[in-house]
């Protein structure tokens, strides 16, 4: 009976393990080559972390106008925006559990800054339109493979261009209707986390990623919304899935 017992569970050990070995074999074998690549959609929500001048609540006085223009203000506070990206993948792996890869994309997204003056029907929203060509470059630690599934870490740096040409003020422009001004490009630091699922021919991966400018990224400027400001810091964060 014992012998039985045993001889059983040694044929179940080994019918588990050439399923699993079936099993590895999904993705198209997207892990077992030194190279990849593949494409992907990814949410884009974008805010500024704003750093404010110590006389950032005085009203601003309009030379042209030889008076002030507006109130004193309250707060300066930056809401997350929206956006969409869509871009490539491609990767080099350097062992099973360490790869090298870069996303180049194509990003659209706003950002805001919200200014609320001592007289309320001051109160403005100013909004930053962005269209950048994006290209990272990440190291990606997976961890090993369970079943069908493993979860990676990654980090590495993002070098932002805007393809769109920065508008330039009209002289005859009143200054409450001038915009803030951003760098056109910069360079960031980003890290995430995902989780690479194997199907029968390709790899899904659904990523969340956190990135930050390393520096400001405020374009200085006279006028009633980028004067009181000392410096702007893009945050963004980003929901991506790939396939591969």
């Amino acid at each position: 009976m014992i012998k039985k017992f045993y001889l059983t569970l040694c044929l179940l050990l080994i019918l588990s393990a050439k399923l699993w070995a079936q099993v590895a074999a999904w993705g198209g074998g997207a892990d077992y080559t030194d190279y990849g690549f593949g494409f992907h959609f990814s949410y884009i929500s974008n805010s500024y972390t704003v750093l404010k001048k110590s006389d950032w609540r005085t009203p601003f006085f309009d030379n042209n106008a030889g008076k002030i223009i507006t109130d004193s203000l309250n707060s300066i506070t930056s809401s997350s925006s929206a956006g969409f990206g869509v871009g490539f993948i491609a990767r080099l792996r350097i062992t099973d559990n360490l790869e090298v890869r870069t996303t180049p994309s194509l990003a659209f997204s706003d950002r805001t800054i919200s200014y609320q003056y001592k007289t309320a029907s001051q109160n403005v929203e100013k909004t930053v339109n962005a269209a950048l060509v994006e290209i990272p470059l990440s190291l990606k630690l997976k961890s090993d493979r369970l079943g069908n599934v493993r979860a990676y870490l990654l980090g590495g740096v993002k070098y932002s261009y805007s393809i769109t040409a920065p508008k330039k003020d009209d002289p005859n422009m009143s200054p409450l209707d001038k915009l803030v001004a951003n760098q056109r490009s910069y360079a960031s630091y980003e890290a995430g986390v995902g989780c690479d699922i194997y199907f029968n021919y390709f790899k899904f991966s659904p990523e969340l990623k956190l990135s930050n400018s390393f520096k400001s990224i405020l374009t200085s400027g006279n006028n009633p919304y980028s004067k009181p400001l000392d410096k702007l810091f893009l945050q963004t964060l980003v929901f991506s899935i790939y396939f591969e």
